[in-house]
């Protein structure tokens, strides 16, 4: 009969007789379940010690959390699931024997069937059982092993089909790919990995030996995983039946929508296929409901603007433009707006393409261009609604322009948004579509350029002096700027999440007059900064001198001249 863990500890004079009493008198006096090994190791014992006595008890050598191997060498097929359930580490595996680290060598169904599956004799080392779980989920439970193991998995199991397809193509087989249950636990897994990485949009890419998988992050497009060209059939099929697009269509641009929980959240995504001389790229939008609404703090807005911004969009009517390329937070910023106006006292009006958000109260209209539903077509029909506030997610054609500013003179306030570089271009842009200049001077009260910088990460945020070269940007010696390190919560980049800078142009009466005398977009600006409007740059230097940006941020999204 082997001797009790606590007389080996006596007997290795690693413990004393009253340290044994006293753990004794834990278990009983509290009906515990705690192995008298456990209560002395919280009553001061070391884990390598009792490690020790634990292995002259069982017969098996031990392995401390310092000795486990750093990286994982074994290429084996055991499910992760198996290996946690059981405890079980595998550390090395030879064409005989393969070594693991258990926590219960008596554990006799788990070795055993793990001594079948791989028909090999198992080298036994004991191991704490928390040191052994955390190791699993370094090597096989973290995201890039997971990763692998599915790669693995569908590389083995379709490699025929797959390489075959990039030829032929058939529709059936391409179905079938798409059903696939390693191919649909590889896409779930590059959707599950974007929304935990706070990811707006995921490209999938096919160039001529690779599919390419990239995530833009805070507006900078990093790559995520590089998978074998032959498993793009199968990933773009699956991700076309997800959306709901035609799978048999390869030489056209489709559009399409995914909804599903990811993460834990309810997931909306928009799907574009675009052929290119090597297949089909697909970019996705993530939209994530949970994360809808902003406050005007939160979007980046100072104190001043926020309130000269607020007692423009409360006008009674008029036309509100919002300006900024693709990807500017123009639509977050319309729906805090529109959030910030609703009530039961309004009727609010939206013809949006696609509905991003569904917003409470609100009549939302979804453009479908297949059927004659277009911005133009939806705004003739929503001013017989008789609403208070409009709101058209583009201008994009002169019928469309036409019938907002109509609508802004009969007696409703109109929001939209243009693609313009600064708040003047927006005015000089409507005339270049045809708008005649007296309707833009009479419906217009104010138009927003907008563009999204990174935020340095307040986890590993410090303080550094400037060189002289910054000195002529600000106009002033600048003795602290700020920027991120570089940590864990950011991945090194030293930046985490995105805000807004600005610029707000509202048109008065010598604004008015510049509109009609058809001046140019740089004269406007001129009498604007005159005035007191502070442009995107300027925004962007008070937010990089307060620490919520670096000046690097300013000038990529501003060009501004350092």
């Amino acid at each position: 009969m082997p001797k009790r863990i606590g007389e080996i500890l006596l007997e290795l004079d690693l413990i004393d007789p009253s340290q044994v009493e006293t753990a004794l008198d834990i278990q009983r006096s509290e009906a515990s379940s705690k192995r008298l090994g456990e209560i002395l190791m919280g009553l001061g014992l070391g884990k390598e010690d009792f490690l020790k006595a634990l292995s002259i008890q069982l017969g098996y050598p031990y392995v401390t959390s310092d000795k486990f191997p750093k990286d994982s060498s074994v290429d084996h097929p055991i499910a992760f699931d198996f290996l946690k359930e059981h405890c079980i580490f595998p550390v090395k595996m030879t064409d005989d024997v393969l070594t693991v680290v258990v926590a219960d060598p008596n554990d006799h169904t788990g070795l055993s069937n793990l001594k079948t599956a791989l028909g090999r004799r198992l080298e036994l080392f004991i191991g704490f059982e928390e040191d052994i779980l955390e190791s699993l989920e370094a090597f096989y439970g973290s995201r890039g092993a997971v990763m692998k193991r599915i790669l693995d998995v569908v590389e083995e199991e379709g490699e025929d089909t797959t390489a075959s397809l990039q030829d032929t193509g058939e529709i059936s087989q391409l179905e079938d790919l798409a059903e696939d249950r390693g191919i649909i636990q590889l896409v779930n897994m590059i959707i599950e990995n974007a929304v935990n990485d706070r990811v707006s949009d995921i490209h999938v890419e096919p160039f001529e030996n690779s599919l390419c998988v990239r995530y833009r992050v805070d507006g900078i497009l990093h790559e995520a995983q590089s998978l074998p060209k032959r498993m793009q059939p199968a990933v773009t099929s699956r991700l076309k039946l997800m959306g709901q697009m035609n799978i048999a269509e390869r030489r056209l641009p489709q559009d399409g929508r995914i909804k599903g929980r990811y993460s834990g959240k309810d997931i909306d995504i928009r799907v574009s296929t675009l052929p290119t001389i090597y297949g089909e790229s697909i970019v996705m939008r993530i939209l994530d409901k949970t994360s809808a609404f902003f406050s005007m703090e939160e979007l980046g807005f100072s104190k001043p603007l926020q309130k000269m911004y607020e007692k423009l969009i409360h006008l009674p009517y008029g036309m509100f433009l919002i300006t900024g390329p693709t990807g500017s937070g123009k639509t977050t910023t319309l729906y805090a707006s529109l959030d910030k106006l609703n009530s039961p006292t309004k009727k609010i009006i939206t013809v949006e393409e696609p509905v991003e958000y569904q917003l409470q109260g609100i009549n939302q209209i979804q453009v479908r261009s297949k059927i004659g539903l277009s911005f133009s077509n939806g705004l003739r029909h929503i001013v017989r609604q008789d609403p208070d506030i409009i709101m058209v997610g583009e201008i994009r054609d002169l019928e469309t322009a036409n019938i907002a500013i109509h609508s802004a003179l009969t007696g409703h306030f109109l929001f939209s948004t243009l693609h313009t570089n600064d708040a003047p271009g927006a005015i000089t842009r409507l005339m270049d579509m045809g708008v005649e200049n007296f309707l833009v001077s009479s419906t217009l009260v104010g138009v927003l350029a907008q563009r999204l910088v990174r935020k340095i990460c307040p986890d590993c945020r410090e303080q550094y002096q400037p060189g002289n070269e910054v000195e002529h940007v600000f106009g002033y010696k600048v003795d602290i700027l700020y920027r991120g390190r570089g940590c864990e919560n950011c991945k090194g980049t030293g930046y985490r999440g995105r805000i807004g800078i600005y610029e707000l142009l509202s048109i008065d009466d010598t604004m008015r007059r510049l509109i009609i005398e058809n001046a140019t977009a740089n004269r406007m600006k001129e009498y604007a900064v005159k005035r007191g409007m502070k442009t995107l740059s300027q925004d962007g230097l008070f937010k990089a001198l307060s620490g919520q940006t670096t000046l690097d941020e300013v000038h990529r999204v501003t060009q501004i001249e350092l």
